[in-house]
Parts: structure tokens; sequence; C-alpha cells
């Protein structure tokens, strides 16, 4: 099979969705597949370039031109996308036919680009994997008025989009509804698969309590408190009021520990410091290869979103964790990935915004439950890994391909 894997970053880049892709390329290669990457230049974060990527038989990687313009700001992150969209497109058409193009939402809408190359070759099987939901985020959280110009011709281009598409996956119920009532042409039109995303496990062996603690643990006074991780993106879906309410309550109780940055990041360390909270400690982007060292001093995994980015948006935090053995603490609303898995597994608790009594009790119970760990884990082997998740890509793939 000719493949091709459309999205903005790819590894070793530290997005979530550059881990997603290589993972999926990576394996399909190896299972003999032509596989080619259509990628950017420029990093998840801003000033981190792509570097060059190992290679293996079967995979080739085509990194289109883009400005390192970050994420700082709405117009920054256009321009991003629109040199992204446009260098894809011209990619893709002078690409020979392909058989499936998977195109994921890093940009929203770069989908566009991938249906291009199928009005060129009609025998190809468009899919779109579907991290986001726009322009549905971008109406929840203000960036575009609903309703407006914007809104209604991006809603038609998805549309249009949608009545090309061979098969949609997504990440939750929630995010299948909001898809097949908003775009589908017809009732199951495209089949909408839920596939979750996953880590790898070969790179996530069962933790052991001999394996090394994050150096930066060492100022914190950690024996006796029990340590809540939040980490990776703090971004416009997130929200933190709940939390911070809890962490004044508990005290010394519980370090609240927050490792990455984002949209809310300014935010959240402003409120912190506004409460005078010295149990919530905010530290920057680590590198990949330290998260096993960092997850490994804490005892509890902090996941939030926001009530309106249920079906438009799904965290993607909760497989490493779980692979890391941490029980998840999940802030936000009922229905989506996360709240799906803990209900599953029984691998954390879940718990609504505004419930502060709730996420203090949360903590302590989890603190104490000694099978807690086991479960995590398990959740992670059964239905959160590589292992356990590609084999739903390869039969949708491999269906395609018949």
């Amino acid at each position: 099979m000719r493949l091709t894997i459309l999205n903005q970053f790819y590894a070793p880049d530290i997005s979530p969705t550059a881990q997603m892709a290589a993972s999926l390329a990576e394996h399909r290669a190896a299972g003999g597949d032509a596989v080619t990457v259509v990628t950017g230049r420029a990093g998840y974060l801003e000033g981190r370039l792509a570097q060059r990527t190992t290679t293996m038989p079967g995979l080739r990687i085509h990194r289109i031109w883009t400005p390192d313009l970050g994420k700082s700001s709405l117009a920054r992150r256009l321009g991003g996308y629109a040199t992204f969209s446009l260098g894809s497109a011209i990619r893709l058409a002078i690409l020979p036919r392909q058989d499936v193009i998977i195109a994921m939402t890093t940009p929203p809408l770069v989908v566009v680009a991938a249906v291009l190359h199928k009005l060129l070759h009609p025998q190809t099987h468009v899919v779109l994997w579907s991290m986001d939901c726009y322009p549905d985020a971008a109406e929840r959280f203000g960036e575009i008025k609903g309703g407006g110009w914007a809104s209604r011709g991006l809603r038609r281009l998805t549309r249009w989009a949608f009545r090309h598409l061979a098969a949609v996956v997504v990440l939750d119920g929630a995010m299948a509804d909001l898809l097949n009532s908003q775009y589908a042409p017809r009732p199951g039109t495209p089949p909408l698969r839920i596939i979750p995303n996953w880590e790898r496990h070969a790179l996530l062996p069962n933790p052991t309590p001999h394996d090394p603690v994050w150096s930066g643990y060492t100022p914190l006074r950690t024996d006796d408190r029990c340590v809540v991780l939040y980490l990776g993106n703090t971004g416009i879906g997130h929200r933190f009021d709940t939390v911070l309410d809890a962490a004044t309550e508990l005290g010394d109780e519980a370090l609240f520990l927050f490792v990455g940055g984002g949209a809310r990041w300014d935010d959240l360390q402003a409120a912190v410091d506004d409460r005078g909270l010295t149990n919530v400690v905010c530290h920057g982007y680590v590198p990949k290869d330290e998260t096993p060292a960092l997850m490994a001093g804490a005892h509890v995994a902090l996941i939030t979103l926001d009530d309106r980015a249920l079906g438009v948006m799904s965290p993607s935090k909760m497989h490493a964790n779980l692979a890391a053995r941490l029980p998840i603490l999940y802030v936000g609303p009922a229905g989506s990935n996360v709240d799906e898995a803990i209900d599953a597994h029984r691998c954390g608790i879940s718990l609504r915004h505004g419930d502060t009594a709730g996420l203090v009790d949360a903590v302590r119970h989890l603190r104490d439950d000694p099978d807690g760990p086991d479960r995590s884990r398990a959740a992670f082997e059964a239905a959160y890994c590589d292992t356990a998740c590609l084999p739903a890509f390869d039969a949708l793939l491999d269906g395609l391909g018949a």
C-alpha cells in the first residue's frame, strides 16, 4: 500500500501528534507499506526546528518549509497553519497516486490538501484522524463568532471535505457524536471509528521502585507529600480553578507539580502567585527522555478539561501516565476519553469542575489505594499502548486497500 500521513509536526518533535504520526508511520512501513510523511520544518515549541529524523526502509519524510512563528498569538498560529497547508497541498499534488492519505488535524482543515490529491486521483482513500474539531473548538472558546462569516465558511468547507472521506478516526464517543451531527452527509457516512491515542509499549516498560527519579524533585520536599503531577500543555481547553481550590485546602498534604507550558501557563502561574500557594510548583517543559523519571517521582497524574472542550478536544496526557502506573485524577466533563477510560478500567477518579471537596478526598484516596498503580498499568496494556491500538488501525487501512 502507498500510504501518506499528513501532519504539521513529526518525531523527534515533542508534540503528541508528532509521536502518534511516527508510531503509525513506522509500524506500517515495517509491515511493508510504502509510507510517505508530509510534515513541517518548525517544531511545536517556538525556537525548536525539526531535527534530522532517522528513517527506515519504506519510509520517506518530506518536510515543508514553515516559519518558526510559535503559538504566542492567534495571528502567529494562523501564519504557521497557512504556510504548512499551502506547502502540503503542493507536495501532495505532485506525489504519485496514493492508496490512502491519513490527514491529522494539525493544522485544522489540512485534510483539504488530502482531498485535493483525491480529486486528481479518484481511487485514493482519504482518512481524517481527528484530534480536534474545527471550527467548533474555535467557536466555543471565542476565537471566532459562531454563525459569523468565518464560521459559516469553515463549516461549508468541512462538510465538503467530509463528502470525500473514506473514514474518520476519532478519540472518544463525544467527538464521534459531534462530527456525525454536524458534518456527515448522511448518518453513518463516512464511517467513524473510535481508536484512542497510545504510547509505545517498548519505550515504556513497567516501572519498578528502583527506576531513577527526576533530579528536579530534590529541592521540593516530596518524601512526606502526595505528588500530583500535571505534565504537558496548559491550553485553552483546560481549567485549573477547582484544582487550585483543592490545593489550598490540602496544604502540605500534597504537592501539585505542573510541568509544561501553553496558552494558559501565564494565567496559571499568576493564579498560584495571587493565592500564595507554596504547594503548587510550575516548571517548564522537560525533554521527552526525562519524562519517565519525572513520572517515577509522582503518585497521581492530574488531567483537566474545560466543559466547553467536550467533543472538540481530547487530552493526550493519559496514556503515558497510565504506563507509568499513575492513577488518573480527572477534573472535567463526563463523556470524554479520560472519563471513559476511568469508567472502563477503574484507573482513577473522575470529577466535575467545582467539586473541590471531592477533589480533596480523591487525592487522599488515590494516595492510599495500594491497587491503583496496578490498575493503571493494566489499563495501559489492555487499551492504550501501540500493541493494543495499532491492530484497529490495521483493520481500517487494510480494509480500504482491499
